[in-house]
């Protein structure tokens, strides 16, 4: 394990303005450097880097970080490999401290297991230019030896054992742990993958960390993935995202397919952003990764039932990673065709135009294949399309996107906006128990002064010294939670960590996770090319205002909770306590 200290020292000595000036020409505009995005296409700059914050910005994608995020996310390198690329270009030594047994088994573990997907990857390459029945296949197919090149294509041959051929102990355990090889119970072993035409998985820096195998002609199943290993998540992991970052980043647009051969296929016409989910149903996962490449996401089905569960089921794995600014699509070819064979008879051009013209914006999939499954002629029908879009709008994370949804369920449905969010239980209601204090709701607050001060926070630590806000995390909504978990974080170092640092603090942990959409908003929200620091009494106005919000919302629903059912001792006393404070001078 690499020290934290020694994560903080090289944030401390890199300049990410080097760094990034590595692979993107930087110009001076101010106090920081401008740059077009190298993570989208534009054409004016959007892409702004702070050397006194040590911190990267897109006001385009919303994409931002420090150094070792930069060179992990452009140089396509694991966290390790960028610290100590980093650290060898200011003449660091990278220090190791005694891991947990669980951590040392791991390290000692991925080092074996990615030599043996490597060679794995080598010898089914080089079994599929000694078969003639393979190379007639892919042929067949249409793809060339450029295109198996370039996704480094191989060869599963028939029979139990074949690996053999290629590793010099089969008995080797590191084998079954990486899904090269089943054993079974009575202890004998055989390859998992057998006469297939074999499709290497890559990490985004290029290593292989699975395989998937399509069958040679008929045969079941179809496709074959390696098993769930300490390489390979298929929940995490999409084929084709090494081969194609740069294509999408050029195009501005990523394409999700169902199968290994539609990814091949569209590469081999020069649609060659298109990637794939690893046999299993998009995940939040997924659509974050790919919200991260480019603003558009397009998903093609196959225009069946299964295409339309597919679709189905990818919405409703979308909804929590949405963010408003960027955009989910899906197209649905006609039944009788999926990519591969769509391309081949209409080509590349009327592919792209079908993907522009007939695709669907998420929205209005959803709305339409919801009004579809309800009678909207009549009363009960509409109350069962509320019922529907329920459970489905509580998981919108894109608060713009989420309130427009909601306006035109509510029009479809013939009430008014409010009447719905009462019905979905968005509007306060008292005496149900859903906090600390009696039961009441969380207060209401303005959420562009949240956002400000998260924005604030996590471009000036230093700051959240001065959040002291009257009120418990459990007792407020979403972005006020995380605004006073990261002034909590903050506050329990010695010394405020810098933004650069703040940045290593928050990574793979909770609050990280549920930070990162909501900090790409705060961003998003100031000026084009702000990554600077507020002056301290923008920051001591903003976080009275915020507590004046906090306390007017407690007095509200105080009062209104006596008026209908009574109050608690403890929330009488809070209320008298509100009622004092309002008594005094009112802030303006």
């Amino acid at each position: 394990m690499i020290p934290q200290d020694f994560i903080d020292q090289l944030l401390n000595r890199v300049d990410i303005v080097d760094v990034v000036e590595r692979y993107v020409p930087l110009k001076k505009s101010g106090q920081n450097y401008m740059a077009c995005c190298p993570f989208h296409k534009e054409k004016s700059p959007s892409f702004s880097v702070s050397p006194s914050k040590q911190f990267y910005h897109c006001f385009g994608c919303g994409v931002h970080g420090n150094a070792i995020r930069f060179v992990m996310e452009h140089a396509g390198m694991s966290f390790v490999d960028a610290v100590n690329d980093l650290a060898t270009s200011v003449g660091m030594s990278v220090p190791q401290v005694a891991a947990s047994p669980q951590q040392q088994q791991a390290v000692r573990q991925r080092p074996g297991l990615l030599e043996c997907m490597g060679e794995a990857a080598r010898f089914y390459k080089q079994s599929l230019k000694r078969s003639p029945e393979a190379i007639a296949y892919l042929k067949q197919r249409g793809l060339t030896g450029e295109i198996a090149a370039r996704f480094a294509l191989g060869y599963a041959p028939d029979g139990w054992t074949p690996l053999q051929q290629a590793f010099d102990d089969y008995l080797d355990d590191t084998l079954v742990e990486c899904g090269l090889v089943i054993r079974q119970d009575d202890g004998r072993r055989y390859d998992r993958f057998r006469q297939r035409i074999m499709f290497p998985i890559r990490t985004p820096r290029g290593d292989i960390i699975g395989f998937g195998g399509r069958v040679l002609g008929q045969g079941e199943p179809k496709y074959l993935n390696s098993p769930e290993t300490p390489l390979f998540e298929k929940g995490r992991e999409l084929y084709g995202l090494y081969e194609a970052r740069q294509a999408i980043r050029d195009a501005g647009r990523v394409l999700v397919v169902e199968g290994y051969m539609d990814v091949v296929a569209l590469a081999q016409f020069g649609i060659d952003y298109a990637v794939a989910a690893l046999g299993t149903a998009t995940t939040p996962t997924h659509v974050q990764k790919l919200l991260r490449q480019a603003d558009h996401v397009f998903y093609c089905f196959d225009g069946d039932k299964a295409g339309q569960r597919a679709a189905w089921r990818a919405l409703e794995n979308s909804l929590e990673a949405l963010v408003d600014g960027k955009a989910l699509h899906f197209l649905f070819l006609p039944s009788e065709h999926d990519p591969d064979s769509y391309v081949r008879q209409f080509g590349a051009t009327a592919f792209e135009r079908a993907l522009v013209e007939d695709s669907l914006p998420l929205s209005a999939y959803l709305v339409n294949e919801l009004t579809q499954r309800v009678d909207m002629q009549s009363q009960e029908g509409r109350a069962e399309l509320i019922k529907l879009a329920t459970p489905l709008l509580a998981k919108v994370s894109a608060p713009a996107l989420g309130l427009m949804l909601r306006r035109r369920l509510a029009e479809l449905a013939g009430i008014e906006l409010n009447e719905l969010d009462r019905l979905m239980g968005r509007a306060p209601r008292f005496g149900k128990k859903t906090g600390r204090a009696g039961g009441m709701r969380g207060p209401r607050t303005d959420p562009s002064l949240v956002r400000r001060l998260i924005r604030w926070l996590a471009l000036n630590p230093a700051l959240a010294s001065q959040v002291q806000l009257p009120v418990s995390p459990e007792d407020c909504g979403e972005e006020l939670q995380l605004l006073l978990g990261l002034a909590a974080l903050i506050q329990a170092d010695t010394t405020p960590p810098s933004p650069a640092q703040l940045e290593e603090r928050l990574r793979h942990t909770t609050l990280g996770e549920r930070l990162q959409p909501v900090l790409v908003k705060a961003l998003q929200s100031g000026e084009q090319g702000e990554l600077n620091d507020p002056l301290p009494q923008e920051v001591a106005d903003a976080v009275a205002r915020l507590a004046d919000n906090i306390r007017h919302a407690q007095l509200e629903q105080l009062t209104e909770k006596e008026r209908h059912e009574g109050l608690s001792g403890e929330e009488k006393r809070r209320l008298l306590e509100l009622l004092k404070a309002s008594a005094g001078p009112s802030r303006t």
